[in-house]
């Protein structure tokens, strides 16, 4: 069995011939959560014009002397171009946002001078410069605002809006197909019989694969017969990345690997030391990447986000599993199997950085099968393999899934 972490490179290696995928130019609003392909440049000077920071009143620096009497000369309002230059010894009314009329090179807040009529009495001295945004001081024209490669949140596309794009080139969404695996399977909403449960992986691998960046289309389940795992398969098209769920361990019906390699797939390695998911499948399909997840709900996940999203993210052009990491105290003691790494699904009683460190409280049930394994769980707690007993107090290393609720 390969560790977690030798399994997580020999993906990434793969992956990384792969990756990243195509560019394509999406709207603006569209772009959230997106990579960029290319580099976002600045095309003009932003701001494109000097412009007041504050309502008050502009001036030429030299004639900014306490008691100094200025006559208001005209006003500038936020949205229209100055009327003319100022002359010199007096000044105009601006808004917070306006251009600076040639000329002035200094702006005074209202606050700060007293108003008689057609006159503004100053109280101080004002530097050159002062409440004023330069031209081109958040950007020159030609400067390279982001790099390719950033990730596009919201700032990103305000930023992108202020230079005048309307669309950005980014990377295209990895497309994932999902195949669960199973007699016992049958869709939420229809009634049970004897033996069958209802198909809850694939709905959770979908959200999972949204929130990790891609595009998730789910295939009906297919039957544990070789096939209607091959017609599946056959069926599976216009993907990326293919996930499939359950039939990768060593029961007799556990029938995915066979087929996967029967429809052209090799296979890199199977089994990862690991609980919960040891029984793991991965591999490359043509330019296809192959994820064989186990079929236990918080084994699907818990591979999911050990192997899969991290995957996703370097196809997407992003680096690294995108989760925080920190130090827990267990709040329990924990016995475990001196070969495997154990990701323990755990709530943290305080956020992460806060001073001191957090305690991990494990959830009241770790079976991989017990679908509340995992729901509500904020963090993965990691158990090292090697020891076989932490004690009360441990510090581990955590993933975190989520921010606690304080």
């Amino acid at each position: 069995m390969l560790s977690p972490d030798t399994a997580r490179k020999r993906i990434l290696g793969a992956v990384a011939r792969l990756a990243p995928l195509p560019a394509e130019r999406v709207p603006l609003e569209k772009a959230l959560g997106r990579t960029l392909a290319t580099d976002l440049t600045a095309e003009a000077d932003l701001p494109p014009f000097a412009a007041s920071t504050m309502d008050g009143y502009a001036f030429r620096s030299g004639d900014a002397q306490p008691g100094a009497r200025l006559p208001v000369a005209f006003e500038v309002f936020a949205g229209h171009g100055a009327a003319r230059e100022l002359p010199p010894g007096a000044c105009c009314r601006i808004t917070t946002g306006a251009p600076l009329p040639p000329g002035a090179d200094a702006v005074e807040k209202q606050e700060e001078v007293r108003r008689q009529g057609r006159t503004v009495i100053l109280h101080r001295a004002v530097a050159p410069g002062q409440f004023v945004r330069a031209r081109g001081s958040d950007l020159p024209a030609g400067a390279v605002a982001l790099a390719a490669g950033a990730a596009v949140d919201p700032a990103v596309v305000g930023l992108a809006a202020a230079l005048g794009h309307r669309e950005l080139a980014v990377h295209r969404r990895p497309r994932v197909v999902i195949l669960p695996t199973g007699d016992e399977l049958v869709p939420p909403g229809r009634r049970l019989r004897p033996g069958q449960i209802r198909e809850s992986n694939g709905v959770a691998l979908v959200a999972a694969v949204q929130e990790a960046g891609g595009e998730a289309r789910k295939l009906p389940a297919a039957r544990d017969r070789a096939g209607s795992l091959e017609r599946a398969l056959r069926g599976a098209r216009d993907l990326d990345v293919l996930l499939t769920v359950g039939g990768v361990s060593v029961g007799a019906r556990d029938l995915v690997r066979g087929a996967l390699r029967r429809a052209g797939a090799r296979l890199q390695f199977w089994r990862v030391a690991i609980r919960p998911g040891k029984p793991f499948t991965f591999g490359l399909w043509g330019d296809k990447v192959v994820f064989g997840l186990p079929g236990n709900p918080a084994s699907a996940l818990v591979t999911f986000e050990l192997f899969v999203r991290p995957a996703l993210r370097a196809l997407s052009g992003r680096v690294g599993d995108g989760r925080v990491a920190t130090w827990v105290r267990l709040a329990r003691a924990q016995e475990k199997p001196a070969e495997l790494t154990v990701y323990l699904r755990v709530r943290l009683t305080a956020p992460p950085g806060t001073p001191g460190l957090g305690w991990a409280e494990p959830l009241r049930t770790q079976q991989s099968g017990d679908l509340t394994s995992l729901a509500g769980a904020d963090a993965l707690a990691i158990l090292p393999a090697g020891p076989t007993r932490l004690r009360r107090g441990a510090a581990v290393r955590a993933i975190v899934l989520r921010p606690p609720l304080v």
